[in-house]
């Protein structure tokens, strides 16, 4: 099975990363862009350092960029990297759109819907684009003649449908492993009542991941990575809460409280063996393994915690790599 590696957010070489990624065998590296760091700028840095690898957004959130801009972006990358794009998109947090961007968090579904429908008709579509939504009106533009595969990462059941009607992937996170299936339903839904066969839409969960000689501190990374998207976003928070409740909203009130230590004891060993991978190698490859099983899941990728030190990043990145 095909397996990708998520560049940590607080790592500063991108190239590098993707050139070792690529030469232990995984298929793809994705780069998330939040503050700091552009995605696209990134990715064609490591266009140039690797030869075959796929190269994602994970993700571009849909109010950063217009529909066009981002479509030319992952056009420009797609011409750089010699077809091995990938487009991944997401409402993106409250706090990112409007404390970051200065734009109102307002029907995110319908922005990532026609955000997703839109890019997907500047990128392939035949002639000139013309397109009127809710939220978007365009006419008379050629498209790009561009085969970028989009995903969206979403969450809700909102976003779930969007996704389904307009996507060709799908990059859940924070949506315990154990209920992917379930959660799949809904987008398999709308993929059908749209007229697409859901079973093309590529499904390639977020797995945090970390290995470590000392177990306990492998799993203390992953404590710590439920936490802060916990705490942090409601979207998180509910994604959780849909199989345990109680820890979620224990999190949440801990981080809300200010109190991150309360927050990460609050991550349950049951929380933590269903949204993560830690351990030693043996236990944490076995692990994965077991994700990767999962009817539903076509490529897990491996995510490594902002604030990992780089001896247990390298050890994951080594020890979860499909040659490994």
């Amino acid at each position: 099975m095909a397996t990708g590696l998520l560049v940590p957010e607080d790592a500063s070489g991108v190239a590098d990363i993707a050139a070792q990624a690529e030469s232990l065998g995984y298929d793809s590296v994705w780069s998330p862009e939040l503050w700091g760091r552009d995605v696209f700028v990134a990715l064609t840095t490591a266009a140039e350092a690797t030869d075959e690898i796929d190269l994602g957004t994970a993700i571009a959130n849909v109010y950063g960029r217009s529909p066009a801009t981002l479509a030319q972006a992952a056009a420009t990358l797609d011409r750089v990297s010699d077809g091995r794009a990938r487009l991944g998109l997401g409402p993106s947090t409250p706090k990112v759109v409007e404390d970051l961007h200065g734009s109102a968090f307002d029907r995110p579904a319908r922005r990532l819907h026609e955000t997703a429908e839109l890019v997907e008709q500047f990128l392939t579509a035949e002639g000139r684009v013309e397109y009127d939504g809710d939220l978007f009106s365009v006419a008379d533009f050629p498209s790009l003649d561009a085969d970028v595969p989009v995903y969206a990462a979403s969450l809700g059941e909102a976003t779930r449908r969007a996704t389904g009607r307009t996507t060709t992937g799908w990059l859940p996170h924070n949506i315990p492993f154990g209920r992917l299936e379930s959660a799949f339903e809904t987008i398999d839904s709308a993929a059908r009542d749209a007229g697409r066969d859901p079973h093309a839409i590529q499904v390639a969960p977020w797995v945090p991941a970390a290995v470590s000689d000392d177990p306990e501190d492998a799993r203390s990374l992953i404590r710590g990575h439920i936490a802060y998207y916990v705490g942090s976003g409601e979207g998180y928070r509910r994604a959780v809460a849909q199989s345990y409740p109680d820890g979620a909203e224990a999190v949440a009130e801990a981080w809300r409280e200010g109190d991150r230590d309360a927050a990460r004891e609050a991550v349950t060993e049951e929380m933590l063996n269903d949204l993560g991978v830690a351990g030693d190698a043996e236990t944490a490859r076995e692990r994965l393994d077991e994700v990767r099983s999962m009817a539903v899941v076509d490529e897990p990728l491996v995510v490594i915690p902002a604030g990992t030190d780089e001896d247990v990043r390298t050890q994951t990145i080594e020890a979860l790599a499909p040659d490994a």
